[in-house]
């Protein structure tokens, strides 16, 4: 059944793959962008700044006036950032707040009525492996992606009776656009810096999994099964292998020797 559907982030990676593929499958798709960006012709395009809740407000008036109703809004886009907790600049911090998940809130806050009133829809919410597990020196991208999490959960027991659906996706390691996007919000550090060589040594581990992960289609293509499936998961762990058995070994491990995998996995130890 073809659907209504609003996607965030649409300009590379996940966003760019997953409304392409839903609007080669027959759904009506507008994707969010922050600037002008080459997309899919198919997608019908929207400037919206996450930060910014009046073209927050404007998109989502925009599709209603056109369609008449949302069945399904993608929360995909987001930003990331590294660097020490006690150095990261504060503004860095503000952003990811801003981005990942206050937009994300007030999107869906703008959302719901609709949804409400219309009778139902799915809610798919973008967290990570690292919304479910502290990664070092991705301290505020995880904290974030946690907070993902409980707003997820909570919210799904508030809008079921409403046949409101609330799905959360925990992507791995994948080939994006995040892991040059991510350079231009590094912590400046140096030789003086305390934190600098374990910094450096983290950072190199993630950025060579990501470049080395799966591309972003296989993703997309499990979110246009989603879409379609009647009645989704609750969850969706989407990566490698060991990076599922990760998520599995932090809750049957003692916190210590978990906390020892990760340190040694990231060079910190």
């Amino acid at each position: 059944m073809k659907k209504v559907i609003l996607i965030t982030g649409i300009s590379s990676g996940f966003g760019k793959e997953t409304s392409r593929l839903l609007a080669e499958a027959g759904h009506i798709v507008y994707g969010t962008v922050r600037r002008d960006c080459e997309t899919n012709k198919a997608v019908k395009v929207l400037r919206m700044d996450l930060t910014d809740t009046a073209s927050i407000a404007r998109a989502v008036d925009t599709v209603i006036r056109e369609e008449g109703r949302i069945d399904v809004l993608i929360n995909n886009a987001g930003m990331h950032s590294a660097g020490p907790v006690e150095t990261i600049p504060g503004e860095y911090i503000k952003l990811q707040a801003d981005t990942n998940f206050l937009g994300m809130v007030h999107l869906t806050r703008a959302v719901l009525p609709h949804m409400r009133k219309q009778g139902g829809g799915t809610i798919i919410n973008f967290s990570s492996i690292g919304g479910l597990m502290g990664l070092p020196f991705h301290a505020f991208y995880s904290a974030f992606k946690f907070a993902i999490e409980g707003f997820s959960e909570a919210l799904r027991m508030e809008v079921r009776k409403f046949n409101i659906k609330v799905v959360l996706i925990n992507p791995g390691d994948f080939n994006t656009g995040n892991t040059a996007a991510r350079r231009n919000f590094l912590s400046p550090t140096g030789p003086d810096d305390p934190y600098n060589r374990d910094f450096m040594n983290a950072l190199a581990v993630m950025e060579a999994n990501e470049l080395g992960g799966k591309e972003p289609a296989i993703l997309a293509k499990k979110i246009v099964k989603i879409v379609r499936c009647r009645n989704p998961r609750q969850r969706y762990i989407i990566g490698a292998w060991y990076e599922k058995a990760a998520v599995r070994l932090k809750y049957v491990l003692p916190g210590k020797v978990f906390r020892w995998i990760l340190e040694t996995n990231y060079k910190i130890r």
